[in-house]
């Protein structure tokens, strides 16, 4: 008896861990990861980098064409508030309609597998086959998972379109963070104009639009974890392309008009 207890192993208490953890529907994760499918980051990170470099543009267009201070006041508020306002509602409207489209599709797929659940198994099984599994397994798995209608629906949503039933992100959300963001990405161009005016003004827009659109630069390759040289460079180089293409048009108006 004295053997048996000494060549007995003693629980892991990690083990232990796991299945208390396992026992109230904890997952386990070899490694966290961001949120890239709910589009409210997305959306801030977009909106920054548009208002940013619509607005800086507009400003600079306005500024070769009438060069008046107020002019490109008005214009630059009027920028920030129509930009705003637009991103939000595009925002919106097309997360909504991709949450709807998603919403269609999870409601046919619930008919089909309440109606012929042995043909879904079996569209699951070979989905299954093709990631490598052999025809038993495949079959077997299909089996189990069916053996829930809600799991089912929950795996043919993954396995079939693509998206996670849970995770299709907050409309409303999004275009809040996406008005925010363009409108905190449209004033920064615009300060210099509330104190001065001219060349002084012009210089001191372009400086902070270049400097804004490399910190967006930087904060993307961050979150990406690419090159925080290119992405800054790739972000300042279209800032550059839209504020040169507007300077130009704008001087040509201003000398035309």
């Amino acid at each position: 008896m004295s053997e048996q207890v000494a060549n007995h192993p003693s629980p892991d208490p990690s083990d232990q861990d796991n299945d208390r953890d396992h026992a109230h529907g904890h997952s386990h994760m070899v490694h966290r990861h961001r949120d890239v499918t709910g589009g409210t980051v997305r959306a801030a990170v977009f909106g920054v980098s548009d208002g940013l470099v619509s607005n800086v543009a507009l400003i600079l267009g306005v500024a070769a064409a009438a060069s008046t201070r107020e002019s490109v006041l008005i214009a630059g508020v009027a920028g920030l508030l129509a930009g705003s306002a637009s991103m939000a509602a595009g925002e919106y409207v097309s997360m909504k309609a991709q949450a709807e489209l998603v919403e269609r599709e999870l409601a046919i797929e619930k008919r089909s597998i309440a109606k012929q659940p042995e043909m879904e198994a079996r569209e699951l099984a070979a989905i299954y086959r093709q990631r490598g599994a052999d025809a038993e397994t495949a079959t077997s798995m299909a089996e189990q998972v069916h053996q829930n209608p809600d799991i089912a629906l929950d795996v043919h949503a993954r396995e079939e379109l693509g998206v996670d039933p849970d995770e299709t992100g907050n409309p409303a959300a999004a275009a809040l963070s996406s008005f925010f963001a363009f409108a905190i990405g449209a004033i920064i161009p615009l300060f210099p104009w509330f104190f001065s005016e001219g060349n002084a003004a012009v210089i001191a827009s372009s400086i902070l639009g270049l400097i804004s659109a490399a910190t967006v630069g930087v904060i993307l390759a961050r979150f990406t974890e690419r090159s925080m040289l290119r992405t800054a460079g790739r972000q300042v180089s279209w800032a550059v392309v839209a504020c040169s293409v507007t300077w130009v048009i704008g001087s040509w108006l201003g000398a035309v008009v």
